[in-house]
C-alpha cells in the first residue's frame, strides 16, 4: 500500500499536506513566470518568432489569401468568379464572343448574363437549364438556381425633329 496519498476516512499527514502546499506554490511561480516573461517581451517590442515555426511566421500569398476567403465566407462569389474568367470554356468559344457574364446575386443565386442579339439571346435560353447544371458541377450544387438574361443594348436614342415623342425608334426586337 502506498503512503502517497491518505486512504478512505484518514486524515492527511503532515507530508502529504506538504506535497500539496509544493504542488501550488510551484503553479503559483510558474504563473509568475509566465506573466513576466510576456511582460519581459512586451518591452522588447511584442512577440518574437524563434527557431521553431509558429503562428506568427510570415505565411505565402496563396494560402493567406484562401485563409483569408475562407474566414470571410467568400467561397461561393470567388468561385463564380473564377467562373467567369473561364466563360469561353464553359460555354464554348461562339457563345462567349456573344453573351458575357455581367453579374452575380449570391442572396438570389442568379447569374446575369448580357447579350448582343436577341437571336444569341434565345440560344442562352435556351441551354440555361444544361448550362445551369454546368456551373452547379463547377460550383458545388445549388450555387447558381437559374441564369438571367438581359435584352441586348440597342443603338443610342436619337432625339431630333423627325422623332415622334415617347418612341422608342428602332430598335432590337427584344422579347
Amino acid at each position: 500500500m502506498s503512503t502517497d496519498s491518505p486512504g478512505p476516512g484518514q486524515e492527511p499527514s503532515g507530508v502529504d499536506l506538504a506535497r500539496v502546499a509544493l504542488r501550488a506554490a510551484k503553479e503559483a511561480a510558474r504563473a509568475r513566470g509566465d506573466a513576466a516573461q510576456q511582460r519581459k517581451q512586451a518591452r522588447r517590442g511584442g512577440l518574437r518568432s524563434g527557431a521553431r515555426a509558429d503562428g506568427r511566421d510570415p505565411m505565402a500569398l496563396g494560402p493567406a489569401i484562401n485563409r483569408l476567403i475562407t474566414e470571410r465566407g467568400w467561397e461561393t462569389p470567388a468561385a463564380v468568379g473564377g467562373v467567369m474568367g473561364r466563360w469561353p470554356e464553359i460555354v464554348g468559344e461562339d457563345l462567349a464572343k456573344h453573351c458575357v457574364p455581367e453579374r452575380y446575386d449570391e442572396d438570389e443565386r442568379v447569374l446575369v448574363v448580357q447579350c448582343d442579339s436577341t437571336a444569341w439571346a434565345t440560344q442562352l435560353r435556351h441551354l440555361a437549364p444544361a448550362l445551369v447544371a454546368r456551373l452547379n458541377e463547377d460550383l458545388g450544387h445549388g450555387s447558381v438556381r437559374m441564369i438571367k438574361v438581359l435584352n441586348p443594348g440597342g443603338p443610342a436614342r436619337r432625339y431630333g425633329p423627325l422623332r415622334a415623342p415617347g418612341s422608342t425608334g428602332p430598335g432590337d426586337t427584344y422579347g
